[in-house]
Protein backbone atom coordinates (compact mmCIF):
# COMPACT_ATOMS: atom_id res chain seq x y z
CA UNK A 1 0.00 0.00 0.00
CA UNK A 2 1.20 3.41 -0.97
CA UNK A 3 1.73 5.59 1.88
CA UNK A 4 -0.32 8.41 2.42
CA UNK A 5 -0.22 12.36 3.15
CA UNK A 6 -2.70 14.99 3.18
CA UNK A 7 -2.21 18.25 2.74
CA UNK A 8 -4.17 21.68 3.83
CA UNK A 9 -3.48 25.04 1.39
CA UNK A 10 -2.53 22.55 -1.47
CA UNK A 11 -4.41 24.39 -3.69
CA UNK A 12 -1.37 26.86 -4.47
CA UNK A 13 2.02 28.03 -2.87
CA UNK A 14 4.29 25.61 -1.19
CA UNK A 15 1.11 23.65 -0.53
CA UNK A 16 1.06 22.63 -4.15
CA UNK A 17 4.98 22.60 -4.58
CA UNK A 18 4.58 19.73 -1.58
CA UNK A 19 1.61 18.19 -3.07
CA UNK A 20 3.36 17.90 -6.67
CA UNK A 21 6.49 16.17 -5.08
CA UNK A 22 4.61 13.19 -3.00
CA UNK A 23 2.73 12.91 -6.02
CA UNK A 24 5.31 12.29 -8.23
CA UNK A 25 7.28 10.16 -5.67
CA UNK A 26 4.07 7.66 -5.96
CA UNK A 27 2.20 8.64 -2.04
CA UNK A 28 -1.59 8.36 -1.88
CA UNK A 29 -2.14 12.72 -1.26
CA UNK A 30 -4.77 13.93 0.26
CA UNK A 31 -5.47 17.73 -1.42
CA UNK A 32 -7.21 20.43 0.23
CA UNK A 33 -8.36 23.37 -0.09
CA UNK A 34 -11.82 25.62 -0.86
CA UNK A 35 -10.45 25.75 -4.06
CA UNK A 36 -11.85 22.59 -6.16
CA UNK A 37 -11.11 23.93 -9.90
CA UNK A 38 -7.12 24.55 -8.66
CA UNK A 39 -7.07 21.26 -6.98
CA UNK A 40 -8.15 19.59 -9.79
CA UNK A 41 -5.75 21.20 -11.71
CA UNK A 42 -2.85 19.78 -9.09
CA UNK A 43 -4.37 15.96 -9.10
CA UNK A 44 -4.17 15.91 -13.13
CA UNK A 45 -3.18 13.01 -14.32
CA UNK A 46 -2.16 11.41 -10.86
CA UNK A 47 -4.40 8.37 -9.68
CA UNK A 48 -3.61 8.52 -6.24
CA UNK A 49 -4.78 12.08 -5.84
CA UNK A 50 -7.60 12.71 -3.52
CA UNK A 51 -9.24 16.18 -4.08
CA UNK A 52 -10.74 17.29 -1.05
CA UNK A 53 -12.54 21.20 -1.15
CA UNK A 54 -13.34 22.40 2.77
CA UNK A 55 -13.06 25.33 4.56
CA UNK A 56 -10.45 23.88 7.39
CA UNK A 57 -11.90 26.69 9.52
CA UNK A 58 -14.92 24.32 9.83
CA UNK A 59 -15.03 21.50 12.52
CA UNK A 60 -17.29 19.34 10.81
CA UNK A 61 -15.30 19.67 7.04
CA UNK A 62 -12.46 18.97 8.80
CA UNK A 63 -13.89 15.76 9.97
CA UNK A 64 -15.17 15.07 6.77
CA UNK A 65 -12.20 15.62 4.75
CA UNK A 66 -10.03 13.28 7.21
CA UNK A 67 -12.58 10.52 6.96
CA UNK A 68 -12.90 10.77 3.11
CA UNK A 69 -9.13 10.43 2.95
CA UNK A 70 -8.54 7.38 5.21
CA UNK A 71 -11.42 5.64 3.46
CA UNK A 72 -9.57 6.01 0.17
CA UNK A 73 -5.83 5.82 1.42
CA UNK A 74 -6.64 3.12 4.41
CA UNK A 75 -4.51 5.06 6.88
CA UNK A 76 -2.95 8.44 7.44
CA UNK A 77 1.17 8.87 7.60
CA UNK A 78 1.67 12.21 7.64
CA UNK A 79 -0.47 15.94 7.56
CA UNK A 80 0.97 18.47 6.81
CA UNK A 81 -0.68 21.47 7.99
CA UNK A 82 -0.39 24.20 6.36
CA UNK A 83 -3.57 26.55 5.03
CA UNK A 84 -2.52 29.57 6.54
CA UNK A 85 -3.35 33.50 5.25
CA UNK A 86 -1.21 37.21 5.75
CA UNK A 87 -3.29 39.94 7.14
CA UNK A 88 -2.22 43.25 5.80
CA UNK A 89 0.37 45.07 7.65
CA UNK A 90 0.10 47.58 10.43
CA UNK A 91 0.36 48.84 13.16
CA UNK A 92 -1.76 46.68 16.11
CA UNK A 93 -4.44 50.09 16.77
CA UNK A 94 -4.98 50.19 13.00
CA UNK A 95 -5.60 46.04 12.51
CA UNK A 96 -9.64 45.56 12.11
CA UNK A 97 -10.57 43.18 14.60
CA UNK A 98 -12.44 41.36 11.61
CA UNK A 99 -8.85 40.91 10.05
CA UNK A 100 -7.34 39.86 13.46
CA UNK A 101 -10.32 37.08 13.71
CA UNK A 102 -10.01 35.76 10.47
CA UNK A 103 -5.75 35.46 10.67
CA UNK A 104 -6.81 33.39 14.19
CA UNK A 105 -9.14 31.33 12.20
CA UNK A 106 -7.02 30.35 9.84
CA UNK A 107 -3.79 30.26 10.98
CA UNK A 108 -4.40 28.96 14.16
CA UNK A 109 -8.20 27.21 14.63
CA UNK A 110 -7.77 25.59 11.68
CA UNK A 111 -4.20 24.09 12.27
CA UNK A 112 -5.71 22.93 15.67
CA UNK A 113 -8.38 21.32 14.13
CA UNK A 114 -6.39 19.17 11.60
CA UNK A 115 -4.05 18.57 13.81
CA UNK A 116 -6.69 17.08 16.28
CA UNK A 117 -8.37 14.88 13.16
CA UNK A 118 -5.22 14.10 12.27
CA UNK A 119 -3.68 12.85 15.95
CA UNK A 120 -6.91 10.69 16.75
CA UNK A 121 -6.35 8.80 13.15
CA UNK A 122 -3.25 7.97 14.01
CA UNK A 123 -3.89 6.59 17.64
CA UNK A 124 -6.54 4.95 16.48
CA UNK A 125 -5.22 3.37 13.24
CA UNK A 126 -3.27 -0.15 12.74
CA UNK A 127 -0.23 -0.04 13.28
CA UNK A 128 -0.94 3.18 15.06
CA UNK A 129 1.79 6.26 14.28
CA UNK A 130 2.15 8.94 12.18
CA UNK A 131 3.73 12.28 11.83
CA UNK A 132 2.31 15.51 12.47
CA UNK A 133 4.44 18.20 9.88
CA UNK A 134 3.49 22.07 10.60
CA UNK A 135 4.11 24.50 8.66
CA UNK A 136 5.23 27.46 11.14
CA UNK A 137 7.17 31.26 9.72
CA UNK A 138 10.79 32.68 10.46
CA UNK A 139 7.52 35.09 11.76
CA UNK A 140 7.71 32.68 14.93
CA UNK A 141 10.86 33.69 15.43
CA UNK A 142 11.28 37.23 13.84
CA UNK A 143 8.59 39.54 13.12
CA UNK A 144 8.25 41.64 10.05
CA UNK A 145 6.52 44.91 11.10
CA UNK A 146 3.22 45.42 11.15
CA UNK A 147 2.47 42.07 11.31
CA UNK A 148 0.90 41.50 15.26
CA UNK A 149 -2.07 39.08 13.67
CA UNK A 150 0.15 36.75 11.73
CA UNK A 151 3.26 36.47 13.89
CA UNK A 152 0.96 36.22 17.25
CA UNK A 153 -0.40 32.83 15.32
CA UNK A 154 2.91 31.90 14.05
CA UNK A 155 4.04 31.92 17.76
CA UNK A 156 1.01 29.85 18.74
CA UNK A 157 1.61 27.37 16.28
CA UNK A 158 5.29 26.69 17.74
CA UNK A 159 3.74 25.86 21.02
CA UNK A 160 1.29 23.68 19.39
CA UNK A 161 4.01 21.84 17.76
CA UNK A 162 5.65 21.17 21.07
CA UNK A 163 2.63 20.25 22.61
CA UNK A 164 1.50 17.87 19.92
CA UNK A 165 5.53 16.22 20.23
CA UNK A 166 5.00 15.08 23.53
CA UNK A 167 2.10 14.14 23.92
CA UNK A 168 2.92 11.88 20.71
CA UNK A 169 5.72 10.83 22.07
CA UNK A 170 4.49 7.44 23.53
CA UNK A 171 2.15 7.01 20.68
CA UNK A 172 4.16 6.80 17.73
CA UNK A 173 3.10 10.18 16.48
CA UNK A 174 6.29 12.35 15.33
CA UNK A 175 5.17 16.53 15.68
CA UNK A 176 7.55 19.21 13.56
CA UNK A 177 7.83 22.49 12.48
CA UNK A 178 9.11 23.92 9.49
CA UNK A 179 9.61 27.70 9.40
CA UNK A 180 10.35 28.79 6.00
CA UNK A 181 11.43 32.29 4.93
CA UNK A 182 10.99 33.81 1.47
CA UNK A 183 10.26 30.99 -1.34
CA UNK A 184 9.22 31.98 -4.51
CA UNK A 185 5.48 31.57 -4.60
CA UNK A 186 3.14 33.58 -6.32
CA UNK A 187 2.31 36.04 -3.34
CA UNK A 188 6.74 36.57 -3.00
CA UNK A 189 6.98 36.78 -7.24
CA UNK A 190 3.59 39.31 -7.08
CA UNK A 191 5.87 41.01 -3.87
CA UNK A 192 9.51 40.84 -6.12
CA UNK A 193 7.98 42.46 -9.28
CA UNK A 194 6.31 45.21 -7.62
CA UNK A 195 9.93 46.08 -5.98
CA UNK A 196 11.54 46.11 -9.19
CA UNK A 197 9.08 48.15 -11.02
CA UNK A 198 9.35 50.53 -7.84
CA UNK A 199 13.20 50.71 -8.31
CA UNK A 200 13.78 49.07 -4.85
CA UNK A 201 15.90 45.74 -4.21
CA UNK A 202 14.23 42.34 -4.64
CA UNK A 203 14.00 40.54 -1.85
CA UNK A 204 15.91 37.19 -1.20
CA UNK A 205 14.17 34.47 -2.07
CA UNK A 206 14.63 30.98 -2.87
CA UNK A 207 12.68 27.87 -5.41
CA UNK A 208 9.47 27.27 -3.62
CA UNK A 209 11.24 23.13 -4.77
CA UNK A 210 13.70 23.42 -1.88
CA UNK A 211 10.58 23.57 0.95
CA UNK A 212 9.05 20.77 -0.88
CA UNK A 213 12.18 18.83 -0.51
CA UNK A 214 12.80 19.48 3.08
CA UNK A 215 8.97 18.48 3.66
CA UNK A 216 9.64 15.28 1.33
CA UNK A 217 12.76 15.16 4.25
CA UNK A 218 10.93 15.35 7.36
CA UNK A 219 8.40 12.84 6.11
CA UNK A 220 10.09 10.31 5.05
CA UNK A 221 12.25 9.60 8.20
CA UNK A 222 12.22 6.37 9.80
CA UNK A 223 9.56 6.39 12.71
CA UNK A 224 12.63 7.02 15.83
CA UNK A 225 13.74 9.80 14.17
CA UNK A 226 12.23 13.54 13.87
CA UNK A 227 13.02 16.89 12.95
CA UNK A 228 11.20 19.46 15.88
CA UNK A 229 12.51 22.66 14.37
CA UNK A 230 13.47 23.34 10.49
CA UNK A 231 14.31 26.80 9.76
CA UNK A 232 14.52 27.10 5.74
CA UNK A 233 15.36 30.50 3.98
CA UNK A 234 17.43 32.90 1.94
CA UNK A 235 20.73 33.00 2.96
CA UNK A 236 20.68 36.82 2.58
CA UNK A 237 17.52 37.75 4.64
CA UNK A 238 18.07 39.84 7.74
CA UNK A 239 17.04 37.17 10.36
CA UNK A 240 20.00 35.95 12.38
CA UNK A 241 21.71 39.32 14.49
CA UNK A 242 21.56 43.04 13.88
CA UNK A 243 21.54 45.11 10.78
Amino acid sequence: MARSILITGASAGIGRAVAERFLAEGWQVGLVARRAGLLEEVAAGHARAVVLPADVTDPEAVDRVFAEFVARAGRLDVLFNNAGIFTPPAPIDEIPLEEWRAALAVNLDAMFLCARAAFGQMRRQSPPGGRIINNGSVSAHAPRPGSAAYTTTKHAITGLTKSLSLDGRELGIACGQIDIGNARTDLLEDIIERAVAAGEPAPPSIDVGLVADAVWHMATLPPEANVPFMTLMANRMPYIGRG
